[in-house]
C-alpha cells in the first residue's frame, strides 16, 4: 500500500470512502424507502426510519478508523493488502445491501446479501484483529448493528 500518503490523509480517506459508499447506497435506495418500505408488515421492536440515517453515519466513521489503523500499520504489504482486501469486500456487499433491499424490493435476496455481508465482516475482524485489536474491536458495533438488521431483514421476509 502506498507508504507516501501521510497518516492523516489516510485517516480522511479511509473515513470518507466509508461515508461516501453509505451515502451512495442510501441515495440509490431513498426513493423505495419513502414508497415501498413503507407498505411493509415490520416487527414491533422494528427502529423508527430517523434512526437508520446517524447509526450508519457513526458505523461507518468507526469502520473507516478501523481501516486506517490497518492502512497506517507496520505489518508486511502481504498481511495488509489481505487485510484491506477482506475489508473492501464487505463494504462492496454492504453497498449492495440497500440497492438489492430496497430497489429490487426483496427482502429475501437482501437476506441472502446481509448473510454474506455478516461473514464478510467476521473474516475481515479476523484479519485486522492480529494486526491491530482496536481495529478489530471498533467493528464489533458494525457486526453488532449488521446481526440485528439480518434478523430484522429475516422477520421482514416472513411477515411479507
Amino acid at each position: 500500500m502506498n507508504k507516501n500518503i501521510s497518516s492523516n490523509w489516510k485517516l480522511v480517506i479511509s473515513i470518507l470512502l466509508c461515508e461516501i459508499i453509505g451515502i451512495s447506497s442510501g441515495l440509490f435506495s431513498a426513493g423505495a424507502i419513502k414508497t415501498w418500505y413503507l407498505t411493509l408488515q415490520k416487527p414491533a421492536w422494528n427502529p423508527p426510519n430517523y434512526l437508520f440515517g446517524p447509526v450508519w453515519t457513526i458505523l461507518y466513521v468507526l469502520m473507516g478508523i478501523s481501516l486506517w489503523l490497518i492502512w497506517k500499520s507496520n505489518v508486511s504489504e502481504a498481511i495488509q493488502k489481505k487485510a484491506i482486501y477482506f475489508f473492501a469486500l464487505q463494504l462492496f456487499i454492504n453497498f449492495w445491501w440497500s440497492i438489492v433491499f430496497f430497489n429490487f424490493q426483496s427482502p429475501a435476496l437482501g437476506l441472502i446479501v446481509i448473510i454474506l455481508m455478516l461473514l464478510c465482516i467476521l473474516l475481515t475482524i479476523f484479519q485486522f484483529a492480529p494486526i491491530s485489536k482496536t481495529a478489530a474491536w471498533l467493528l464489533v458495533p458494525y457486526i453488532s448493528w449488521v446481526s440485528f438488521a439480518t434478523i430484522l431483514n429475516y422477520t421482514i421476509w416472513s411477515l411479507n
